[in-house]
């Protein structure tokens, strides 16, 4: 049993120094203008969820789902978020200068609730473009796109005409 705690922490140990090595000397690659490898990027993906789920308080939205408040939020999209995260309607036709890329929130939605959506938004994402809204949007700005983007793949009618006519007349 003992040869067998020595050895586990000796492969520990030999595993860490590894890895310390290997960043320390930059072979660690960093270029913005290729993909990450599958490891990373499902590890830096896992990591974001399980941090965002752990720190994101799951506190309901104090702005209600309404056709008017889902406008609103749907004009705050499109003039702040629609750069990166895609228009609704419209694909994407420029490569993704990104690394890692945004989530096509237009595209595919998204699988964080509204508090969530609402933390990143404030707080943003450390080492991707999404940067902390909070420093400059009051939270009510904040909650009501947050609303908008948690329903953007089933949105009312109404609501989808409208953003639809903005996307058209530039926001």
């Amino acid at each position: 049993m003992k040869q067998f705690f020595l050895g586990s922490m000796v492969t520990v140990l030999v595993l860490a120094l590894g890895g310390f090595i290997y960043l320390s000397f930059g072979f660690a690659e960093m270029r913005g203008d290729i993909s990450p490898s599958h490891l990373e990027s499902s590890l830096m993906h896992m990591a974001v969820h399980a941090s965002v789920r752990r720190h994101a308080p799951e506190v309901p939205n104090p702005i209600s789902p309404t056709e008017e408040n889902l406008i609103s939020g749907g004009k705050i999209y499109l003039n702040q978020c629609s750069g990166c995260h895609g228009t609704p309607g419209k694909p994407q036709k420029w490569a993704d200068p990104l690394n890692p890329a945004p989530p096509r929130l237009a595209e595919i939605g998204t699988e964080y609730s509204e508090a969530q959506i609402f933390w990143v938004a404030k707080h943003g994402v450390r080492r991707t473009g999404m940067f902390a809204n909070g420093v400059w949007e009051d939270d009510q700005k904040l909650w009501t796109v947050a609303a908008y983007i948690y329903r953007i793949k089933s949105l009312p009618p109404l609501v989808t005409e409208e953003i639809d006519k903005a996307a058209k007349s530039g926001g």
